[in-house]
């Protein structure tokens, strides 16, 4: 972006929707292929946010209304929630809630449902991917705002956003809910503070949670914008960075988006907006690795891959790969200032980082830049990619992609 436009992008940029979840599980041996599948489904408005699989099924959630199979001219009207076969790319035709504001956040449930957070009536909801009707036993609706990111670990599942109370009890930006019932765990009562309060994604392994957001603290304690929650004691673990004390420009007080565990759950990496900071220790607009079991104060990151100007919103770990998608035009660019700097390698849209070196691989499939990559999904046979474009390695998807195992 030119200098005389940076102010007025990052404004628009910081109103944009939040990123979905993620949870550690999906190990891939290999890099997926840079030709993405010609089977998905085309949503013809809006954005993607989230991506959910449950069995065969994709589910997709946004700030959409039209869908459409490939090779149809026929346009189905799916107002922010649709769901596909993984296997076909087929919409699915029994599947058709009709949610009444954006959804931000899925995750797959038991049974053959799956849940839904966003801006809508009720804010959290479980659904039956059979008919798209509401699980009505399931209570967990959310008020004073809404739910930004969700994770299912069991009979477990957490919930995130800036909302005040949850199925009726007071649980500010972060709760834990019984999966079946939508009962809040009155043992898990972590609270956010700090600010305009909110959890913007999760991700949950065997025995760790951990969350990034607007908050200074977690339960009292300082824990700026990003915190590790051990699950066999239900309290903050002893892990603390101020990697993200620092400030970036004015229009971002808080500038975490994306995060995903590794599979092992042993590391996480964190994707930001926030503004160039060249040649500073500053995390903005960057992708940057943390291990999980390290222990005590003023834990840094192993790595950090720079796009020089350029936010970033999602973020997949697969073993083989750290896939980050956003609007960036580079990554490898810590000299950069919304410039190409010494060393930038071209990454339009989307890229892969090396789990280890944290430097940019050689996969480029390149992407429309637009908002940038809200959703990204890994599976057994590939990557799904939710965004706001249409063109993905130099195809035409519009606003989900899948790239195959090679």
């Amino acid at each position: 972006m030119r200098a005389r436009n940076l102010i007025a992008t990052f404004v628009s940029a910081a109103m944009v929707i939040p990123i979905g979840p993620a949870q550690a599980g999906i190990r891939q041996a290999q890099v997926v292929s840079a030709n993405p599948s010609g089977r998905t489904p085309h949503v013809l408005d809006g954005i993607v946010n989230a991506l959910a699989l449950v069995g065969d099924t994709v589910v997709v959630g946004g700030e959409f209304s039209l869908v459409r199979n490939v090779g149809s001219t026929t346009e189905l009207r799916r107002p922010n929630l649709f769901a596909f076969d993984l296997r076909t790319g087929r919409i699915d035709p029994g599947f058709a809630p009709r949610m009444d504001g954006p959804v931000f956040a899925l995750a797959s449930g038991a049974g053959g449902t799956v849940y839904a957070g966003g801006a809508f009536t009720r804010g959290l909801v479980r659904l039956d991917l059979a008919d798209g009707a509401p699980v009505r036993s399931f209570t967990g609706a959310t008020y004073g705002g809404e739910v930004s990111s969700l994770v299912r670990r069991g009979d477990q599942l957490y919930v995130g956003g800036d909302f005040t109370q949850i199925a009726r009890a007071t649980r500010p930006a972060l709760a834990r809910l019984n999966a079946t019932t939508g009962a809040v765990d009155p043992t898990f009562t972590v609270t956010p503070g700090g600010g305009e309060t909110k959890i913007t994604a999760m991700a949950a392994s065997h025995d760790r949670l951990v969350v990034d957001g607007s908050f200074t603290t977690l339960d009292g304690l300082p824990r700026p914008q990003l915190g590790v929650i051990d699950l066999t004691t239900g309290k903050v673990a002893d892990w603390r960075t101020d990697a993200y004390a620092p400030e970036c420009l004015a229009v971002f007080p808080s500038y975490v988006r994306g995060l995903d565990l590794s599979p092992d759950g042993s590391y996480f990496v964190v994707v930001t907006t926030g503004g160039p900071a060249p040649r500073t220790r500053k995390l903005c607009d960057t992708a940057a690795r943390f291990e999980t079991y390290a222990k005590g104060e003023g834990i840094r990151p192993t790595w950090v891959n720079h796009t020089g100007g350029d936010s970033l919103y999602s973020v997949a770990v697969t073993g083989a790969a750290v896939y980050v998608g956003g609007h960036q035009r580079w990554l490898d660019n810590p000299y950069g200032s919304d410039t190409a700097g010494q060393g930038a390698v071209s990454r339009p849209g989307i890229g892969a980082i090396h789990p280890s070196t944290g430097k940019a691989l050689d996969w480029n499939p390149t992407r429309a830049r637009g908002i940038g990559v809200k959703a990204f999904l890994p599976v057994k046979n590939g990557l799904l990619v939710g965004s706001d474009t249409t063109r993905l390695g130099g195809e035409y998807h519009a606003r989900v992609g899948l790239f195959p195992m090679p």
